[in-house]
């Protein structure tokens, strides 16, 4: 998606060898028009599949997924990361390592929201070593759906994320493909 990458060529800032910050227009502060076209560029690449739910992660994935929801008329879920007061025990749980923040979290989904009937389109901000997606993956698996495929907005080549996201036989469309950053600067594939 040329857009996207213009904006990450602009605004982007590459911190070292393995790191993209671009909380000027993806995580920290939003571009409500780039966010509703990637959400229209999901939409497109995986039209005709039937989805009936989209998820993602809390929270940098959440805006996408929505704007991806309402281009396919779908119901967005996102996986918290800590119960609230109000959160039930009836729950879909598992464990995910998080690669920029070197932590690992619960994730949850209340057991309403996801059904075995449910064709569900995986949405997520990074792709690195694909913890994030295999965790929803695990959660959309615990509730007998299916996983129909997995949105990233930023794949970041050179690490083994896509890789096993297709190697466990997920379709995988990433909006930019990052080869390597090299003197501040991102090199896509």
């Amino acid at each position: 998606m040329e857009l996207l990458k213009t904006k990450i060529q602009t605004d982007g800032q590459v911190l070292n060898d393995s790191l993209l910050k671009v909380d000027s227009f993806l995580n920290h502060q939003l571009d409500p028009q780039l966010m509703f076209k990637m959400g229209q560029e999901f939409a497109k690449r995986f039209q005709g599949e039937a989805i009936t739910k989209v998820v993602t992660i809390e929270a940098s994935g959440i805006a996408v997924a929505v704007m991806t929801g309402l281009a396919l008329n779908v119901p967005v879920v996102f996986a918290r990361k800590k119960k609230s007061v109000v959160t039930t025990d009836d729950l879909y749980c598992t464990r995910v390592y998080s690669f920029t923040k070197k932590e690992s979290n619960d994730i949850i989904v209340d057991r309403r929201f996801l059904h075995a009937s449910d064709k569900v389109l995986i949405i997520d901000d990074f792709l690195a070593n694909g913890e994030a997606a295999l965790g929803l993956a695990n959660i959309v698996h615990q509730a007998g759906a299916s996983v129909t495929g997995i949105g990233i907005v930023i794949e970041k080549s050179f690490q083994p994320g896509a890789g096993k996201l297709k190697q466990a036989g997920y379709r995988v469309e990433s909006l930019a493909k990052i080869a390597s950053f090299s003197n501040g600067k991102v090199n896509f594939l």
